[in-house]
């Protein structure tokens, strides 16, 4: 007879229904010990965090037994409540012994609203977008900034510090709308649903997050009505458009704040009568101010500010709602956890009331249902805040599974996020390998880690070798596919797909290697977003692992009319596996597999994986 735990929060044995639970559901839950330990009574206590830390204890009545385990079971009842609850169980003995189990968590969500489903059923590509594509060589005369454009698209971007030891960011390359559009054949080759652009209104630096006008597309890139066309060619071809809100902070130089003195009207820099005075908190007026981790030329915004509320998100010309009717579907939320809760409610119910079916995305990069940030259990995916995070702890396992980390801790970690998240905000993940944030994870998979040790000018120089590409080529390979068999949206961080390395940024951010790229690669990405398009499976399918074991992984995806096999081997040999719950047809990848009696044996090569099409025997 198999082993049964006494508990298990993720088998519906012993407790309904799996994961968060929408407010007002009535939670079961079951103990079921061995009978041998001659348990007599069982509780459960359960603290509801927020609401006073009100805790609820409740007997837990004796139902009979069942395979040699007594079966305890109460219900929680949840209405009235959204935020965490803490549980856990006491088991007790007549001779006054006791075991307790715990503490768990419960994840508690407003499902009164419909979340729009089709931001992660796509595939998301992220353009950096100074970087990806340019039309023409701009010219930088008289932008803000003090710029310089860089003539030769395939020079590096500068990393070394002035002589104030500043690295300015002021070199641009010239990637402009323009560009994107007509590389939209090439977008749509790779099966892209989504675009996602870094912050695209003018500012000063060419990564664009001070932002100096909210009002305005950064003149290099094109105008507003150039923004508009991108948008409207993109829907042409079923593509939505995500922008970056970067609302936590502000450029130096700014409209708003206006270190520089660039803009005519006197910035909270300038006057203490500044219309933006209000929106700046200030130590000592005009050199002492919040910055964003002490950053001098990204002046931090008092989000609390009416004004500044009301001209982000309050009213119908906010800056959210402007955006969205000139052509966006949805906002990516930077640093979403240095952001008050309710002003990002106040955004999410602007987009909606613009935009019934825009998302928030918000970026997260630890678990989002357990974020503590200035000391505060954040709401993030609660419901009314963000539709999904960025999945950076999906990046975090994915990376070390293929490092050697074993499926194991990979099936443990990603079922830790599946048991705390809403079903929306799962399936709702920005799912990547890398992004404008992380080295590029090549380089990190085939030189085998970040060599923070080595000089900077070292890592700027640094080329993987035949060896480490071969290497890094085949796990990203397998990576990939991991990445794009998951549930949320897989998201490729340009030029990923052809190959481009680099450690951190501004390494990471070279141009787009048009003409010079890694067509192993992009056929290889091709094919998965073939592959995402195609199965409605991948697509919104629920997750069932059957493997986790060393260098193996593999889970199911499936829905009512399909079922796929997902399957990965992350280490330098080759391993097999057996499989017997239906029959198998390859559908991606290069597995042998043989059968015998309704019983596969899946062999995968090394650094590999696999995608298989289950039929009924």
């Amino acid at each position: 007879m198999p082993y049964l735990p006494t508990y298990d929060s993720r088998d519906p044995r012993y407790k309904t229904p799996y994961g968060a639970a929408a407010s007002g559901t009535q939670v079961q839950f079951t103990l079921r010990p061995p009978r041998a330990e001659s348990y007599s009574h069982a509780s459960l206590t359960a603290r509801f965090e927020g609401r006073h830390d009100e805790t609820v204890i409740m007997k837990m009545p004796w139902q009979g037994h069942e395979l040699g385990q007594d079966i305890f079971s109460a219900e929680l009842d949840t209405a009235g409540y959204i935020g965490l609850v803490w549980y856990s169980f006491r088991l007790e003995k007549l001779d006054g012994r006791s075991q307790e189990l715990g503490p768990y968590q419960l994840t508690v969500y407003d499902g009164t609203e419909e979340v729009p489903g089709w931001f992660g059923q796509g595939v998301t590509y992220q353009i950096f977008p100074d970087r990806f594509a340019r039309s023409r060589i701009p010219d930088p005369e008289g932008l803000v900034g003090g710029r310089w454009v860089h003539q030769s698209w395939e020079e590096f971007p500068e990393y070394r510090p002035n002589d104030r030891g500043e690295v300015r960011n002021r070199d641009f390359f010239g990637g402009d709308f323009q560009g994107v559009l007509e590389k939209l054949d090439y977008l749509q080759s790779l099966g892209v649903e989504t675009l996602y652009f870094n912050p695209i209104f003018e500012a000063a630096e060419n990564h664009r997050y001070g932002t100096a006008d909210y009002s305005r597309v950064d003149p290099m890139l094109g105008t507003n009505e150039d923004f508009t066309r991108l948008c409207d060619e993109a829907h042409r071809r079923g593509m939505r458009v995500m922008l970056d809100g970067v609302f936590n902070h502000t450029g130096y130089v700014s409209r708003y704040f206006n270190g520089d003195g660039f803009y005519p009207e006197a910035g909270a820099y300038q006057s203490q009568e500044s219309p933006y005075r209000s929106w700046f908190n200030f130590t000592q007026w005009p050199n002492k101010y919040d910055s964003w981790w002490g950053i001098y030329s990204l002046p931090a915004v008092n989000e609390n500010d009416p004004g500044y509320r009301d001209f982000i998100f309050g009213s119908e010309d906010s800056v959210v709602r402007r955006w969205l009717r000139a052509g966006a579907d949805g906002w990516r939320l930077d640093v979403a956890d240095e952001l008050p809760d309710d002003f990002v409610a106040g955004i999410h119910a602007a987009a909606r009331a613009e935009k019934p079916d825009a998302v928030v995305i918000g970026e997260v990069w630890e678990d989002g249902s357990t974020k503590v940030a200035y000391g505060v259990r954040r709401k993030h995916i609660l419901g009314g805040h963000c539709d999904g995070l960025m999945n950076y702890p999906l990046r975090s396992a994915i990376l070390s599974f293929f490092q050697g980390g074993g499926g194991e801790a990979f099936v443990k970690g990603m079922e830790t996020i599946r048991e705390n998240y809403p079903p929306f905000a799962f399936y709702s993940a920005m799912n990547s390998l890398d992004t404008h944030d992380t080295p590029r994870l090549l380089t990190l998979l085939g030189a085998g880690g970040e060599y923070r040790d080595q000089t900077k000018e070292w890592r700027a120089n640094f080329t993987l070798s035949s060896r480490q590409l071969n290497k890094g080529r085949a796990l990203l390979k397998a990576a990939a596919l991991l990445l794009f068999c998951f549930p949320g949206s897989p998201t490729v961080y340009y030029g990923d797909e052809v190959g481009m390395q680099g450690f951190e940024d501004p390494f990471n951010r070279q141009t787009f290697p048009w003409g010079r790229e890694d067509r192993e690669l992009l056929e290889w990405y091709r094919a998965l977003g073939r592959l995402r398009s195609r199965h409605p499976a991948l697509r919104r399918g629920s997750i069932r692992y059957v493997l986790g074991k060393g260098p193996l992984l593999a889970f199911l995806r499936e829905t009512g009319d399909e079922q796929l096999l997902c399957a990965f081997n992350a280490g330098a040999e080759e391993h097999a596996f057996s499989f017997d719950e239906g029959k198998l047809f390859p559908l991606m990848g290069r597995p042998q597999f043989s059968q015998m009696d309704g019983l596969y044996t899946i062999a995968l090569p090394p650094r590999s994986g696999a995608v298989f099409s289950i039929k009924s025997v």
